[in-house]
């Protein structure tokens, strides 16, 4: 069986810790080791992680004394990886049961891929964790090419489970560092050099849980598609800059993925107009407009046929607005007072 690394970074995450670190211990990996890289947490969370290394050998620590940020703490990860293949998993999100099998399977039969991919459950603050089907070796699998992989996160996209990627190590180390420059969406520019490495595999199983908390470092985009748009579009314009430049395929999909994102951010400020959030329709049709000008004077229709599966994608979207719209109280408050803007 070949051998996996496992780099769980950590900043004030000690109550989700021995989840994670569980998560990884229940896979069916015999050569396996584990890297917790605590930032200089201030909850415990190192305690915690040296009681939890106490309790197994394949548990090694790198306690910081002073926060470095999270950046430091992947790229010290990448740096400490030696075994065959390699996967980063955030403190609080937990690995799937069965999922480095899976991975692991599907990087063996295709030999030319970089890293294998599933999807993911949330798992909601203070909710049970979701339920998830028994571990599953035989689940189906297919190759994303690289050009194809790299425009997935330009459209609504089938959920690609970023926390619980299992990647080769030499494509890491080829690949390189992350980089701090992109604080929220450094994981999908990191996927963009790996895939345009060789490709990915594409495994139809959930392979991680994300758990959603106020703490989380993208809490601050949820909801806020101009911001999310936004972080997207840097990590596109990082990768087309840098690695994305010299490929044959990089200018001209650079370009389908401007025009994608200008479109998107087209429609969704068309969106929040429908709802009655003009400010925020303003600054995603300002977004707009400044990657594509023509976008905003002839409505991009054609946007749509780029879609997958447009018409539940649709329907999705006309049912959040309409249940926005629709007053809580279509006769007022009990009380008589005013009902506020949300």
């Amino acid at each position: 069986m070949p051998s996996v690394d496992i780099v769980i970074p950590c900043y004030n995450q000690g109550g989700f810790l021995p989840d994670s670190v569980g998560s990884v211990l229940g896979q069916q990996v015999d050569d396996l080791r584990i890297l917790i890289v605590d930032n200089a947490s201030t909850d415990g969370s190192a305690e915690v992680a040296r009681q939890l290394a106490s309790g197994d050998g394949r548990i090694e620590l790198l306690l910081r004394s002073t926060n470095q940020g999270p950046h430091a703490s992947f790229n010290a990860g990448v740096d400490w990886a030696r075994s065959d293949y390699f996967l980063i998993l955030c403190a609080d999100d937990i690995l799937a049961p069965g999922c480095l099998a899976r991975a692991v399977n599907a990087l063996q039969r295709h030999k030319e891929a970089s890293f294998a991919f599933g999807g993911q459950l949330i798992w909601e603050a203070d909710a049970p964790c979701p339920a998830m089907a028994s571990a599953n070796d035989d689940a189906s699998c297919s190759v994303v090419g690289a050009e194809e992989f790299v425009g997935i996160f330009s459209l609504p996209h089938r959920p690609v489970g970023t926390g619980s990627i299992l990647v080769r190590t030499t494509a890491q180390k080829q690949a390189g560092h992350y980089r701090p420059e992109l604080y929220y969406t450094d994981d999908l520019e990191m996927l963009m050099r790996l895939a345009a490495l060789g490709g990915a595999v594409r495994i139809d199983a959930i392979q991680g849980v994300r758990r959603r908390h106020g703490a989380n470092i993208s809490a601050a985009n949820w909801g806020n598609w101009q911001r999310e748009l936004r972080e997207v579009w840097a990590a596109y314009a990082s990768f087309f800059a840098h690695e994305g430049s010299a490929l044959p395929w990089g200018p001209p999909l650079e370009r389908k993925i401007r025009t994608n994102v200008a479109n998107r951010a087209y429609w969704s400020a068309v969106s929040h107009r429908m709802r009655g959030l003009k400010a925020e329709s303003v600054e995603l049709m300002a977004f707009s407009r400044s990657l594509d000008p023509a976008a905003t004077i002839i409505p991009p229709f054609a946007y749509w046929l780029r879609v997958e599966n447009v018409g539940a994608f649709v329907t999705r979207r006309l049912r959040e607005i309409l249940a926005q719209r629709k007053p809580a109280h279509p006769r007022g408050p009990r009380d008589g007072s005013v009902p506020q803007k949300a």
